[in-house]
């Protein structure tokens, strides 16, 4: 039973650790602070792990990870859509 807890405290953190940074860029309209590259690949290994939840048949494995990788998702369309623009920030002119 702690086990159980323990992981699904995890897989809720896990989960949402990105909302907040969906948050910002959804506000800002600025996704400058965002490395595609680490989305990406962060992308990929949450994919993995919910083949790998199937696998072992864990849901809260493949539920966790198909959240997170929704929010991951979701920045990425994001970061291609706001790229290059200032958002909310303003340019200096020189």
């Amino acid at each position: 039973m702690l086990w159980l807890v323990v992981g699904s405290l995890a897989a809720i953190l896990t989960m949402f650790s990105f909302l907040p940074q969906v948050a910002r860029s959804l506000k800002t309209r600025s996704v400058s602070d965002l490395s595609p590259v680490m989305l990406l690949q962060l992308s990929i290994g949450v994919s993995l792990w919910i083949v790998y939840g199937v696998y072992l048949r864990d849901t809260i494995i493949i539920i966790a990870n198909a959240v997170t990788l929704i929010c991951l998702s979701l920045l990425l369309f994001l970061y291609f859509k706001f790229k290059g623009k200032a958002g909310g920030a303003r340019r200096c002119r020189q």
